[in-house]
Parts: structure tokens; sequence; C-alpha cells
């Protein structure tokens, strides 16, 4: 779909010339495709250059709406870190803290968004690191009797979950579910105000700048809906696969934590933390066996800092390991990541003398 794009969809679509027109055509029609995959109107989404790009926009399009009501921003402690520091620009952050398993303080939560001042409050459908979902219909209902917009992160979820209703708005990446970098989803019910960060054009109403890549649009729709048609096996596959996981991790490996809710849960994600083991050396090593993974918590040389997540689940930050099944991964890379982690993590320990 991407390739075949380029040849028709290259064009400004708010050009009236016949190639403007033609990449019009083609974005409507991806449009249409995305919203009906989010369960809204086409009028009610917005196409932002990335994931990060949409809760920017958004969280503080919404925001700067509610600003004679207040500056506060009720979050929860595990938001992605594009939520924080949307936040900390929007006004004042009221952290709401999570059980071990990264569960929202919802008495907290609560007591936060009944307060005055509140701007709106922000909650991920599920947590990007551990995959542990967040009561998102209750939150809604919380924030509907107190009159504040609900923000949602749905970046982890949408192509792999389903995504409660009840938010103002929600955002989401189109790489999460197979489709192209470059291209973010801000869905915005009608009733909730706006106010963009930036002068308003033509173009997605001012919620983001220039117009929209249509090819990678195009392939994004394209990849959503052959997610969506294949969800409901991939993703009971893939919940066995990560049970299996959890299990053989924690049985066949001395001084770990798998952590997160180990049932109310994404499908496709696991973490794990190893003790004396540095989570970039593991990376490394897997890497070197062939898989790709990633380490929520390792202290590189830029941050030199753990994962807000897990420090905020007061668990183990050091050596952690972040799996995440895509649609083509199969059981025997599964079965075979089990079998050779052990000896990994064995080797590392053993240089440093543990």
């Amino acid at each position: 779909m991407l390739l075949s794009a380029l040849e028709s969809g290259w064009a400004d679509p708010a050009r009236l010339h016949h190639e403007g027109r033609t990449a019009r055509l083609l974005l409507d029609n991806a449009r249409a495709v995305l919203a009906e995959g989010l369960g809204v109107r086409p009028d009610e989404l917005f196409l932002t250059a990335s994931g990060t790009a949409a809760i920017h926009s958004g969280l503080l399009a919404v925001a700067a709406a509610r600003r004679r009501v207040g500056e506060v921003v009720v979050q929860s402690a595990v938001e992605h870190s594009a939520v924080l520091h949307a936040a900390a620009k929007a006004g004042t952050a009221a952290e709401v803290g999570v059980d071990s398993l990264g569960h929202l303080d919802q008495d907290a939560f609560k007591t936060e968004v009944q307060k005055p001042g509140v701007a709106l409050a922000a909650l991920q459908t599920a947590n990007h690191e551990v995959g542990t979902r967040q009561p998102i219909t209750w939150a809604a209902e919380v924030c509907a009797e107190a009159g504040v917009p609900l923000f949602v992160d749905g970046a982890a979820s949408v192509g792999h979950d389903v995504v409660p209703a009840g938010w103002s708005a929600l955002t989401a990446s189109a790489h999460k579910w197979g489709g192209p970098a470059g291209v973010g989803l801000l869905a915005v019910r009608k009733g909730t105000r706006l106010a963009p960060a930036w002068p308003v054009d033509e173009r997605e109403d001012g919620l983001s700048p220039g117009h929209p890549n249509v090819p990678s649009v195009l392939a994004a729709a394209a990849a959503l809906q052959a997610r969506m048609s294949e969800a409901a096996e991939l993703d009971k596959q893939h919940r066995a696969w990560i049970d299996e996981l959890r299990h053989r991790v924690a049985a066949e490996i001395p001084d770990v934590e798998v952590v997160g809710d180990p049932d109310d849960r994404l499908p496709h994600v696991l973490t794990f933390s190893c003790l004396y083991v540095d989570g970039e050396a593991l990376v490394t090593a897997l890497d070197a066996e062939g898989f790709s993974v990633s380490s929520g918590s390792a202290c590189t040389a830029s941050t030199l800092r753990p994962s807000h997540v897990l420090a905020a689940m007061g668990v183990l930050t050091h050596g952690n390991v972040r799996v995440s099944l895509s649609r083509t991964s199969t059981y025997d890379e599964v079965d075979r990541f089990a079998s050779v982690l052990p000896g990994l993590v064995g080797r590392i320990r053993a240089e440093v003398g543990m």
C-alpha cells in the first residue's frame, strides 16, 4: 500500500489540481478506515507526525481550552514520558501513584479529579512497559461526574487490545500495530473544547502543522485494518505464549522479578528484571542471538536514570528487559528465547563476579 500510494498520493491534499484531489480522496478514505478502527467519526480524527506529536498537541490543546477552569493536570505516575512532559508544559501536574502491579490508586485519582482547578485528567489504556491495564471506563465516569475531560494514551493498546469508551481524547501511533513510523492519531470527541498550540489553518484544524504524509497514512490504515481482522486469533496466541514465558523466566532464572499484572494486561508484552545484571548488557547479548528486545530500566549514558514506571511501582529497576511479540513472532522463537535466556543471564552475572 505504501509503495503504490507513493505513485498517486504524493501531492498536497489541500490543492485543487488533479494530483491534489487524488491525494485528498486517498486521505479521506484512509481517515475513514482509521476512524472506524478507533470507533470514532472521521471528523473526530486528526493526523499527526507521530504518537508523541499527537500527545503533545492534543493534551496542550485540551488544557489550553480549560485555562479559565484551572491548570492542574491529574496523571498517573506511570504515564508515557510524552504525557509527563506535556502535562508539565500545560500547567501543574498532580501525580497519582500505582501499586506494585502498576494499577492506578483509584481513591487518590478520584480525590484529585474532584478538586477545583483541574483542567484535565490523563490516563493510559495500558502501560507500555509492563502491560498492566488501567480502569478507563471507571475513570471516564469519575471525570464525567466532575466535568473534567479524560485524555487517554492508547498507543500500547490500539491494534492489540480493546480500548474502552468514555474518553474525551485518545492518541495512538501507527508503528505499534505494524504501520509505518511517522503517523500518529489524535481522536477528539465532539463537545471537547480545543485551543491548538499553534496557528490554526485548513489542515487538521491546527492540531498538526503541515499536510499529512498521505502514503504513510494509507499504509497505516491498511495495517490497522489487517491487524484488526486477525486480532482475536493473534491475541489468544500471544497471551498463551507470554503466559509460558512468564512461568519459564520465573522458574528457570534465580533472582528475577517478572513485573506487571499477570492477568489484567496486554496480551503481547512481558517485562522482567534480573538482579545483578545490567539491562543494556542483556539486550546486547540477546541481540547477538537474534532477539530484538528493549530495556525499559537501562541507565543509559544520556540519562543515567532508571525507568520511572518501574520506580513508581516499587519493583526492581536494574537488569530490566521488555519483550513485545509481533504478528510475525513464532512459538519456536519464543521457545528458543526462553531456552537461551538463563545461560546469558548466568554469563553476565559471572562476568561481574556474581
